[in-house]
């Protein structure tokens, strides 16, 4: 089983020493910075724009993988890629032409990606399983950090793992909330390519040692 690619969440670093802690990821074993972009409407929280995508872009030496929990994310994916996104996930809530906004994000020079709340079942992604090069699903419910990882999300990320091999999809899975040393192994198992952690790796003592951990994770650590 290879190691899972381990995508940091700069919304859970600290603001007032930004470079720091994105110079930290630059040192670190994690392959993405994982960029959440909220505006109060899509989810409950507001988080940042433009000029601090592009103040990590400044420092960061890995990719930026940008998740719009926005409303009508079409209007900005020019502008987020020019802004230096390698990839743009929207949520398949969000959009009432999905595959158009798929087919937008690949035409910027990115790679596309959809993302799935709780309530939504995989089975929406098999009909455009063609359109996209990863799926993403919320472990929680997206809008705040530090949250736990909710027990229903593993059986999905198994399920849609099926689905995609049986669509000969290469497209990656990743799964976003409440990602920790004690959950990433059940998440892994259950067919996880990526995972996207926040509190788990800013908030560690060590947070380089955090991110090996994590790394390494490749059996379930929970029952």
């Amino acid at each position: 089983m290879n190691p899972p690619i381990i995508a940091p969440s700069i919304l859970a670093a600290d603001f007032a020493n930004l470079q720091r802690d994105v110079e930290l990821i630059n040192r670190s074993e994690a392959d993405w910075f994982h960029v959440d972009v909220m505006d109060g409407v899509f989810v409950p929280n507001i988080s940042f724009g433009f000029p601090v995508m592009e103040a990590i872009r400044r420092h960061a030496t890995k990719p930026l993988d940008v998740h719009l929990m926005i409303v009508q994310p079409e209007r900005y994916i020019d502008a987020f890629a020019k802004a230096g996104a390698a990839a743009i996930t929207v949520h398949y809530e969000a959009c009432t032409h999905l595959h158009r906004t798929l087919t937008q994000i690949r035409e910027a020079g990115c790679r596309a990606g959809v993302a799935l709340n709780m309530q939504t079942p995989v089975e929406s992604l098999i009909d455009i399983a063609d359109a996209f090069d990863q799926v993403l699903i919320m472990t929680i419910n997206p809008g705040f950090g530090g949250q736990k990882l909710l027990p229903l999300s593993v059986p999905k990320v198994a399920k849609l793992r099926r689905l995609l091999t049986e669509a000969h999809s290469p497209a990656l899975i990743g799964v976003d909330g409440g990602v920790d040393t004690h959950t990433i192994g059940m998440v892994v198992a259950a067919g996880a390519h990526y995972a996207v952690a926040g509190t788990s790796v800013f908030g560690a003592p060590d947070p380089l040692a955090a991110i090996q951990t994590l790394k390494t994770a490749s059996k379930p650590l929970l029952a």
